[in-house]
């Protein structure tokens, strides 16, 4: 396995424990309220984690088992509407995440060689390599702990 794509794993294994630390001290006021306008809330944030991780983890499994799969787009704005998208208690969300990226991570180390390259063809975003969904989704990690913490810089200081 190549040493990026070492680090991409581990970037996705060490995402449930990084979000953790990172929202275990808020209030639930800080995990609801949106300080940036057009942003969503750090709850908001962390459940949408869960609800693209969940999607990715099954377009992986998708991608490796069936000749180049359609792979089903959804509204993440919409998903983070609903009111379970935006409850302060984030332990739900997390405690998916990190079995979800439990299951994920040895998914990812078990993979042959030969299958780094399979795609399935999304509809918006066209073909996509389970190499390139391992690069996204460390990134796209990456990406939501950066939003949280320019989210919690924004707030109001009393």
């Amino acid at each position: 396995m190549s040493e990026q794509r070492d680090q991409w794993i581990a970037q996705i294994e060490q995402l449930p424990a990084q979000l953790t630390e990172l929202v275990r001290p808020l209030s639930p006021s800080q995990l609801t309220t949106q300080f940036l306008a057009n942003e969503w809330s750090v709850a908001q944030n962390i459940h949408h984690l869960a609800d693209s991780h969940m999607n990715s983890y099954i377009r992986c499994k998708l991608i490796a088992s069936e000749e180049n799969p359609t792979l089903k787009p959804y509204d993440q704005d919409s998903w983070a509407a609903f009111g379970d998208a935006q409850q302060a208690d984030v332990e739900i969300s997390l405690q998916l995440l990190r079995s979800l990226h439990a299951r994920w991570v040895q998914f990812w180390r078990e993979l042959p060689e030969d299958d780094w390259q399979r795609t399935g063809f999304h509809p918006e975003n066209g073909p996509v390599s389970l190499i390139s969904l391992v690069e996204t989704y460390a990134n796209h990690g990456l990406g939501h702990i950066d939003q949280i913490q320019r989210t919690l810089a924004a707030e109001p200081q009393a």
